[in-house]
């Protein structure tokens, strides 16, 4: 009962502090871009740019076999668009309180928004390659279904996971400089062992338990299941039920964490 408390403040204070939230959000996806002729143009620019080399890559270069009956470029910007979302917020939320050092030393900010800005601000580039996502498949002929409304759900499982990873990952770098590039070689290692470019049913079927063991792969299998195999998330509760109970667990570690260690962040900083 106690951490549904904390859990219910937690939510009532983000409300409180949504405008602030939204100010430094719109403040930090203009500094990313700062500095260059595009501006803001950039975000939408490198995404598209993205999606045109995977595109010729795939389909003009190695002209890639269909998986499952669904053109292979489709099959993977199911895939890499989340991952590439799950990278962004990790990597960005990371360092949210070491390049914010000027706000963690007013006594009155509260610090642990400063991770939420950071995939809030990601967020705004991933609904574009959503967008086009959707286009992408409307291009080869595949409508809208029920099944597409899934991506709210995916989408909100993928932010809360990351919150937790981040508030973890954003209080230990502060004190171990090291943290940033360890999460780096972590995503790097993720990356490959994450179904994104190779399907599962390509490893013998005693091994694919291990690999869905990482939460990576639901948030990465639910995509392709909102776009490509029709399914609902509650067809595989055992994975849902695993994936949630390691989200909820890393989500009150790291804010346990944050909040143990928050005090000592202006004395380091």
């Amino acid at each position: 009962m106690n951490i549904l408390k904390q859990f219910y403040f937690f939510l009532a204070d983000l409300f409180k502090s949504r405008r602030i939230i939204v100010e430094l959000t719109k403040r930090d996806f203009k500094i990313r871009y700062l500095g260059s002729y595009l501006g803001l143009i950039w975000a939408f620019v490198q995404p598209m740019v993205t999606i045109l080399i995977l595109w010729f890559v795939f389909e003009v270069g190695f002209r890639a076999t269909p998986v499952n009956n669904f053109p292979f470029i489709l099959w993977i910007m199911a895939g890499i668009i989340p991952w590439f979302f799950f990278v962004d917020c990790l990597a960005s939320a990371t360092t949210s309180i070491v390049d914010n050092a000027f706000l963690v030393k007013k006594v009155v900010f509260r610090v642990s928004i400063l991770p939420i800005v950071k995939i809030a601000s990601a967020l705004i580039i991933h609904l574009f390659f959503v967008a086009v996502l959707f286009l992408m498949f409307s291009i080869y002929g595949y409508g809208l279904t029920l099944y597409h409304l899934q991506v709210l759900y995916y989408l909100f499982a993928i932010v809360f996971l990351n919150l937790g990873l981040a508030w973890i990952s954003s209080s230990l770098i502060v004190f171990l400089k090291d943290v940033g590039q360890i999460i780096s070689m972590v995503l790097q290692f993720g990356f490959w062992i994450t179904p994104i470019f190779w399907s599962i049913k390509m490893i013998p079927e005693k091994y694919q338990g291990i690999i869905k063991l990482n939460p990576a792969y639901y948030l990465i299998e639910g995509y392709r299941d909102c776009f490509i195999h029709g399914k609902w998330f509650w067809e595989q509760p055992g994975l849902t039920i695993y994936f949630w109970v390691v989200a909820v667990g890393i989500f009150i570690f790291g804010a346990m964490l944050f909040r143990k260690l928050r005090p000592h962040f202006a004395d380091v900083l």
